[in-house]
This record gives structure tokens, sequence and C-alpha cells, in this order.
């Protein structure tokens, strides 16, 4: 391994235990850390000040030096520029001027798998230097071992996307005004930050596929995992895809603050086995956010879509399916289908809250009949001691056979 190259902790889970591949994990970790905070700044820049409509960037416009500049570097910051940035930006004109908005397209596939890359390294660290070395102390079983991994990193992901999609809701006005759900459908052009949410939720998504082989999850929990990745996808790419991401943000907000119950409050039992109120907690809000999810789905799709005036197929603007709604057909099939998957989803959830009480009082019984026949055999105990020793009557200690237990006075001759 070359000197100049520093010895960077890579998780084993992540490379094997070759030479030649650790040290090529090293140089991947190397690379792909140091930019990353790089990048991190300029986002928080971009998302203060977006980029005008009819650059490719703002340092696009800013790149018209006094003095020549190479083409290939103008090629690699415009190449660099389609995998960080979103694309596909616009200028709408409003009564306050124009405002640089986004819609989606196939250079969003780019963006996507650049974030994929970034969320990998990501989650490399906080398994690395957090989730290792509670698992050191913890010292859990392997399977207690790999859900207490899995927990901690969606207890990561759900706290920072419930924080910034509740920020992003606030900022647009989704909650204050909630006719703009569905108001001005379709919602072709997207603000930066509401694009660039989508983009980061698909790339971890993603993300999530090659981490199973990465993590070394068993086999038996791969298919619940891929069944819980693909509802994800599905979700967030029909709402991105189907143009109603003012729809998507909310109920992805209210998914995440019961999943985050539920992850946090795993955790917690993991390490107290004694400690559930979390759980009690994370029932309450489960129930809250479905009642909330239907009721939302049957406002929007049901009453307030069929309100909005019929929208036809326009590619030029990125309008591909929203013409679907429609159809009143569609629309109720979408809402069936809806009904259908949160009726199954609260069934679980019944069936599991019951089957969770069941061996509650199962085990509060059987403690009671062993406290009870604990109490018995300790009576019983009694009881034979009391015979060994004797007992009292009348002020006499009597012997077993009811015979008093004093020497009897032999008569002098």
């Amino acid at each position: 391994m070359p000197g100049w190259l520093p010895v960077l902790p890579v998780p084993d889970c992540i490379i094997p235990a070759f030479p030649l591949a650790r040290a090529l994990g090293q140089l991947l970790v190397l690379v792909g850390i140091l930019p990353y905070f790089y990048f991190i700044i300029t986002l928080f820049l971009l998302l203060s000040f977006p980029l005008e409509a009819e650059s490719t960037s703002a340092l696009a416009q800013l790149s018209k030096p006094s003095v020549p500049v190479c083409a290939t570097s103008v090629v690699t910051a415009k190449t660099a520029f389609l995998f960080i940035l979103p694309q596909y930006n616009v200028s709408v004109p409003t009564a306050d001027g124009e405002l640089v908005q986004y819609h989606y397209g196939l250079k969003d596939l780019v963006t996507i798998l650049f974030y994929i890359f970034i969320a990998i390294v990501l989650h490399a660290v906080v398994q690395e230097y957090v989730l290792d070395k509670i698992n050191r102390r913890l010292h859990l079983s392997k399977v207690k071992h790999s859900k207490f991994n899995e927990s901690g990193q969606l207890v990561a992901f759900h706290l920072t996307s419930v924080i910034w999609c509740l920020y992003v809701v606030v900022t647009e006005g989704y909650i204050s005004n909630p006719r703009s759900l569905w108001e001005n459908y379709p919602h072709v052009y997207l603000p930066y930050q509401v694009k660039f949410f989508y983009l980061c939720q698909l790339a971890y998504w993603l993300h999530a596929l090659p981490e199973l082989y990465f993590q070394k999850v068993r086999k038996e929990e791969i298919p619940r995992q891929l069944r819980c990745i693909s509802l994800y996808l599905l979700h967030i790419a029909g709402a991105y895809l189907l143009n109603l991401t003012r729809l998507g943000l909310i109920l992805l907000l209210l998914q995440y603050l019961a999943e985050f119950f539920f992850h946090m409050a795993r955790l917690v039992y993991f390490t107290d086995e004694n400690n559930e109120k979390l759980f009690n907690v994370w029932a309450v809000v489960f129930v809250v956010t479905r009642l909330f999810t239907l009721t939302l789905y049957i406002l929007v799709i049901g009453f307030g879509l069929p309100r909005v005036e019929s929208q036809a197929l326009d590619p030029e603007r990125g309008n591909f399916f929203s013409f679907l709604f429609n159809n009143i057909l569609f629309r109720m099939s979408v809402l069936l289908l809806v009904c259908l998957f949160q009726a199954s989803v609260m069934w679980r959830f019944i069936h599991f809250q019951l089957r969770r009480w069941r061996e509650y009082w199962n085990e509060q019984s059987s403690r009671k009949r062993a406290a009870a026949a604990a109490a018995a055999g300790t009576k019983q105990q009694t009881k034979l001691l009391k015979r060994d020793s004797g007992y009292h009557e009348n002020g006499v200690v009597k012997a077993e056979n009811g015979t008093s237990p004093r020497t009897k006075k032999l008569k002098s001759p």
C-alpha cells in the first residue's frame, strides 16, 4: 500500500479482508469522503441561492473570464454539475418577476446515481463510527445485532427526512393552504428544494439494494427488506412521475414519523428489554398517521382532482402521466388500491397487537400460577416442619403421635 495513502477505518462488512481489496477500499473511502464535505457546503449555498433559468449553473454565468480557459475544464465543469445538481430548470413568470423551477427528465437518473454513492458512503460512516461502537458494548446476538443495525440506520435516515420534509412543507405553504395540494394540477414545475428532496429519497432507497450485500443480511430477512424497499420506491417514484409531489411530501412526512418511533422503540428495547413504553407511543402514532393518510388520499384524489380542469399530454412541459387522472375509472382504481393497501396494513397491525396482548396476558397468568404454586409449596414445607418438630396444644408441646415429649418419672420401688 502506498505510503502517501492514509490509513482510514473501512468496515469489514463492506470491504473483504484481502490486502488489495482493502487498499482499494481505503482509496475509495478517501476519494468519496473528502469531496462529500465540499458538496454539502455547495448544496447549502445552492438551496439559499437557486440557479438562474437561462444558465446551466450560477457558476456558468460567472465563468466568463478575461483570460482564455481550457475547453476541457469547461466540459468537465458541465459534466460535474450534471451529476451534482438537479437538471431541467426553467424560468416561470410570476407577478414579482421570474421564478426558477424544475421538472423531471432522463438526466435525473445521472443525479440519482451520484447520490446513491453518497448514500453508501454515509451508510458506512454511520455503521463504523456509531452503530459498531454501541454493538460492542451491548454484546447482542447475531439476530439482534442485525436488527439493531437496521433500526439504527433507519432512525438516522427517518429523523433527517422528517426534519427536512417538515421544513420543505412549511416553507412552501402546503400545510397552511391544504387546497394547494390539488389546485393548479398537474404540478409540473417544482421548486428546487422539492425536486432535490425527491432525488435524494430515490437515491437512498436505491442504495439500500446493494447494502443488502454489503451488510451481509440473512437470507430470511432479504424478502422482507426487498418488499419494503420496493414499496417505498413505488410510492415515491409514483408521486414524482404523476406530479403529485405535494401530496407525496405530506404522506412521506406522516410515514417517516411513524417509522421513526417504531425503530427508536426497537433500539431502546435492545438496550433494555423491560422498557416497552415507546412501542405504545408508536402504536398511537401509527394509527393516527394511517387515518390522516387515508383521509388525504380521499380528499385529494376523490374530491380535489375531479374539480381541476382536464389536462392533456404535454411532453414539452414534462407532463407525461398526469392526464390519466382525467379518467374517473383511473382515479377510482387508485383510490381502491390505496384503501386496500391501508386496510391490509391496519389488519396486520391489529393482528400484531392482539398477538402481543395475548402473549402479555399469558405471561402474566403464568407468573400468577407460578407465584401461587410457590406459595402452596411454602405452606406445605411449613406443615412438614411442624410435624417434624411437634406442635403446641393447650400450651403443651405435643409430639407427632399426640403424646408429650417430656420424659416420664419412674416410680421408686
